[in-house]
């Protein structure tokens, strides 16, 4: 991998991991086109790190605000919503690794996560009650707010997390999803997203702790990549990141989730296309 190609790497990733379109994906997809054979899960983290800094540094308030007083509902709410990923990520690691080489999987998920997208922005629309099913509209959409947040909505958005771990399948869009299922404030539900990345980020760096250490070793990971592409790549998604998550804020509190849905769809429906046809990239 040049050191250029993982530069367009990291800035894709930082510009579409704020926006439910699966970065993971894009960068399987990318590193198709690129011809890049290198271990894909691994980048994937090293620069999904570049965009916890952005997360970082954009929502510092709401970090400060959570570090000073600990104990705290919300506190409780995303150590219950990382739970899901953690067992599932431990549990399918395996599985999730091959995910990130088959085109087939890679066309369903991105298919998995138009439908998502669309369902919930159709659900949160209505006038329907957490957990039942939408009423005619009536109105604006009842919405609930931080503080109306309870341990039940943080299990569900946990468990969406869980489905958006494969490539293609969005993990932001998923837990942002979940929380618009559960009638929670759009502005609230991207926040408790974004924030939730971090837990998960670290997870998944931790996860891979081994290669990370012997980053200078011809065998590992990180050794067959090359420190300074991984250093390029992680750079730019931190910095592009910290642009995007502003944008994404502002997209996901006054914007409906359709038009990524129809994005996902038309993109999953080519890779399937590809796949099981024309075989340019897989």
């Amino acid at each position: 991998m040049s050191v250029w190609e993982a530069l367009i790497l990291g800035v894709v990733q930082g510009i579409t991991e704020f926006l439910p379109v699966s970065s993971s994906g894009h960068l399987v997809l990318l590193q198709k086109i690129f011809g890049i054979t290198k271990p894909p899960m691994f980048f994937d983290t090293v620069v999904h790190a570049g965009t916890l800094v952005a997360v970082v540094v954009v929502l510092w308030r709401d970090i400060w605000n959570i570090l000073r007083r600990i104990i705290q509902p919300l506190t409780l709410y995303l150590i219950i919503a990382t739970i899901p990923a953690v067992i599932a990520a431990l549990l399918f690691q395996k599985r999730i690794e091959d995910a990130f080489n088959s085109g087939a999987l890679l066309g369903f998920a991105f298919l998995v996560n138009s439908v998502l997208l669309f369902v919930s922005d159709v659900f949160y629309k209505s006038n329907g009650q957490p957990g039942g099913f939408p009423a005619k509209l009536d109105g604006p959409p009842k919405v609930r707010t931080q503080d109306e947040m309870n341990w039940i909505d943080a299990l569900i958005i946990g468990i969406f997390q869980a489905v958006g771990i494969p490539p293609g399948i969005s993990r932001s869009g998923a837990t942002i999803s979940g929380a618009l299922f559960r009638k929670l404030d759009r502005s609230f539900a991207a926040r408790f997203s974004f924030l939730l990345s971090i837990p998960a980020i670290l997870g998944a760096l931790i996860l891979q702790v081994k290669d990370l250490a012997k980053a200078g070793s011809a065998g590992s990971a990180a050794g067959t990549i090359g420190l300074l592409p991984l250093a390029a790549g992680c750079l730019g998604a931190c910095i592009v990141g910290f642009f995007s998550i502003r944008l994404a804020l502002k997209i996901i509190r006054e914007h409906s989730f359709r038009g990524f849905a129809l994005y996902t769809a038309i993109l999953g429906l080519l890779l399937l296309v590809d796949k099981f046809g024309t075989h340019f990239f897989f």
